[in-house]
């Protein structure tokens, strides 16, 4: 037997070595024909060729062939698109909005290079080396260009501040910028956090860790965590962050593929928040690295997971740098639940047009607004892996209570305001006139949320606003947005006096799902029977 052994494991290494040197051999042909037919456009080609531009349209192709994922990015936007998830980038440190062709501060990066110097919150770039930025129609991108640099190098602002006359010249020396993923983490109530995660980026799990102990330190034994339109990031952070919520040894997710041996994450020892119930709000646009948490947390029964039926992303992509700085993101492999789930939603080879309309296609079958349109077959069930309750694979997460998709507040009218930049033109404008004010009457968010109300005044310029700009009043489509046109104006400007935490602390009065998850996480015997073992 041992001697069979031997020879079967010598046969598969042969057999492996072959292989391997034939699809090297298949792969120099082939570069040899893609080069030639390179060479042929770049020097026969009736017109001027961009060899560069004829490479990467090579590329492109190729990867539009193998899945919806798979994409190729230049230098440029390999830089743009790693920076988010990087955690940092370098710069001046501030927030701005263009109002009125003028780059208005809303925000000073606490500890940055601009909060360094005394630039605040509310004043407006004129000049940006010498160069005029105020009353030119730039965009957002070309003040950016402008402000970010290697860090250690010089730029230099001449600002204009209300009420101060002239021009206040800063010079500021760029440094690195904290990217942050915390949108929002704040105490709904005496026992309950809420922490708002955007993506999965480098320093995001060190983020959630911050964030959920400050809000330990008041008082927190229930949390919710908002994943609504987390698009996803780094596999390995959203692991780290399931770890928080886990007893040791449970598998979170694996991974593999044809040319990938399975993978396997485990949970260890230690984690923040092992027990105590907890809710995950998702939404049709949580994908990814988002889908890999909901899933392993609904896998363990250990949350609730409330919204609407993620998107369903569940490929890994690899980064390969070419020598340019461009870079391909092929993928890899598929990624399941803990309970064996693979979250991907179907497709075909390619970047096929049923795929990117999948989601306008879950609308017109009516899944946003009702959980009886959604139909799983039996081939699809699976069990969750400690009470036994009944999931599903094959396209996103389904989540343990189903919130449908709120449109009795919006109308044309209120679509048309938002789009043209209106409502936040108005609340930034007001914000700035009255911010010494604002602030002396609500120094924080408790007070500025109980006693400020939008005034009427402010109101009736947004309507004259909008006819300037040839939107006509309807005042029934007015009338039935008014309560989110003034919710939006008042989270608005608490961004504007405070920060973004506190822009969700309001806004989420107009969200459904959020309103659901405090009911719920504060009906102790619901919550409990939702994740109650089920009777065979």
């Amino acid at each position: 037997m041992k001697q069979i052994l031997l020879s079967l494991t010598a046969l598969i290494a042969i057999f492996q070595a072959n292989a391997q040197e034939s699809l090297q051999q298949s792969i120099a042909n082939e570069q040899r024909k893609l080069g030639m037919a390179l060479y042929a456009a770049a020097a026969f080609y009736v017109d001027s060729t961009s060899v560069n531009k004829l490479s990467e349209d090579a590329i492109i192709g190729m990867l539009s062939k193998l899945d919806p994922h798979s994409s190729y990015s230049d230098p440029e936007e390999t830089r743009e698109l790693n920076e988010p998830l990087q955690g940092n980038f370098d710069g001046v440190g501030i927030q701005f909005n263009i109002l009125n062709d003028t780059v208005y501060i809303v925000q000073v990066i606490s500890g940055g290079p601009s909060e360094k110097v005394g630039i605040q919150a509310g004043d407006r770039i004129i000049l940006i080396n010498d160069t005029l930025v105020a009353g030119i129609k730039f965009k957002n991108t070309d003040v950016q260009k402008r402000l970010r640099g290697p860090r250690g190098t010089i730029v230099r602002v001449s600002i204009k501040r209300r009420n101060i006359p002239g021009l206040l010249e800063y010079t500021i020396t760029r440094g690195a910028i904290p990217v942050y993923s915390i949108d929002a983490s704040y105490m709904v109530d005496e026992q309950t956090g809420y922490i708002r995660l955007s993506r999965f980026a480098a320093q995001s799990a060190n983020e959630f860790r911050s964030a959920f102990a400050k809000l330990k330190s008041q008082g927190l034994k229930k949390l919710i965590l908002d994943l609504q339109n987390n698009g996803g990031g780094y596999m390995n952070i959203a692991v780290d962050i399931v770890n928080e919520f886990l007893s040791a040894n449970k598998l979170i997710v694996y991974s593999e593929g044809n040319h990938q041996p399975r993978q396997d994450d485990h949970s260890t020892s230690g984690g923040l928040f092992e027990t105590g119930p907890l809710v995950i709000m998702v939404d049709e646009a949580s994908a990814s690295a988002s889908e890999i948490l909901a899933g392993a947390l609904q896998d363990w029964d250990r949350a609730v997971i409330l919204g609407r039926r993620t998107f369903g992303k569940g490929v890994v992509q690899k980064p390969f740098v070419l020598p340019d700085g461009s870079m391909i993101r092929l993928t890899v492999s598929r990624y399941y639940t803990p309970s064996g789930r693979s979250i991907q939603k179907p497709y075909e080879n390619g970047n096929n047009e049923q795929y990117r309309h999948e989601l306008i296609d879950r609308y017109n079958r009516g899944e946003l607004m009702s959980a009886d349109s959604i139909h799983f077959p039996d081939s699809l069930k699976f069990q969750t892996l400690t009470a036994h309750r009944t999931v599903y694979g094959g396209g996103g997460i389904m989540p343990d209570v189903f919130i449908p998709v709120d449109t009795t507040l919006f109308s044309d009218y209120h679509r048309k305001l938002v789009a043209n930049g209106l409502v936040n033109r108005l609340a930034m404008t007001y914000a700035d006139a009255n911010r010494d004010h604002l602030k002396l009457f609500h120094p924080d968010i408790a007070s500025f949320k109980s006693f400020f109300n939008v005034p009427a005044t402010l109101l009736d310029d947004l309507i004259a606003q909008a006819e300037a700009d040839k939107i006509p009043l309807d005042s029934a489509q007015y009338n039935r947005s008014l309560p989110l046109i003034t919710l939006q104006i008042k989270a608005l400007i608490a961004r504007d006096l405070f920060d973004i935490s506190e822009y969700f602390e309001i806004i989420n009065e107009a969200n459904e799902s959020y309103k659901a998850a405090v009911a719920l996480i504060n009906d102790e015997q619901r919550y409990h029977n939702m994740l109650a073992q089920r009777r065979k």
